[in-house]
């Protein structure tokens, strides 16, 4: 669950962007891939203001011509991450999206139980901190957001409330996932149990 916060109260931390950049095969020529893991990673990291072409170059023990064999400036490439981070999103949102037919609740708490995933915060957090200051960035998480929020509008609607409630529900349920990422040092894991009955409140009609 994701949340939009004030750079203040920000804490970076590091997470696993897939295969990290730095593990790969000692002298095999960097890919767009390469370039994209090693800005995910060091967004995750150091924030977006750590997005410097020379600091991207150092990471990656490279010189600045590796970058342009694949980007045209470094504009481009902070649109293609912001790109690949809600494809990565989209990606849970069609394994949440396969499930329809199958029982509303257990696919809330599936969904659940992968959004709080502390590994996730670092990235969430750092998007939304570029948000606030790029407006393609700011697009691209609201776009996704949408995509995920109508999804799970639509599991509130599988267990039988109208458009209207089941709406209120998700938003409900995203806000009360949001504040896990307000926490000063990243929140902590909401168990099991708790996050069972939050969606037993909201599952009541």
């Amino acid at each position: 669950m994701l949340a939009l916060m004030t750079r203040g109260s920000l804490t970076w931390g590091v997470t696993t962007v897939d295969r990290p950049v730095r593990g790969r095969r000692a002298g095999a020529p960097l890919t767009a891939d390469d370039w994209v893991r090693a800005g995910l990673e060091l967004l995750a990291e150091e924030g977006p203001d750590a997005l410097r072409l020379g600091r991207l170059c150092e990471r990656l023990a490279v010189t600045k011509g590796s970058f342009y064999w694949h980007f045209t400036d470094i504009s481009a490439y902070r649109a293609t991450l912001a790109d690949a981070w809600a494809a990565r999103r989209d990606q849970q949102r069609r394994r949440f999206a396969a499930q329809r037919g199958t029982d509303p609740v257990e696919r809330l708490q599936a969904l659940m139980a992968e959004l709080v995933r502390p590994e996730h915060w670092p990235l969430e957090r750092a998007m939304r901190a570029w948000a606030m200051t790029d407006e393609a960035v700011a697009d691209a998480v609201r776009s996704s957001d949408e995509r995920l929020l109508a999804e799970i509008r639509r599991a509130f609607v599988d267990h039988g409330f109208d458009e209207e409630d089941a709406m209120l529900r998700a938003c409900l349920l995203c806000n009360a996932g949001l504040g896990l990422l307000h926490q000063p040092h990243g929140g902590t894991v909401a168990p099991a149990p708790v996050r069972a009955r939050v969606l037993d409140i909201l599952m009541r009609r």
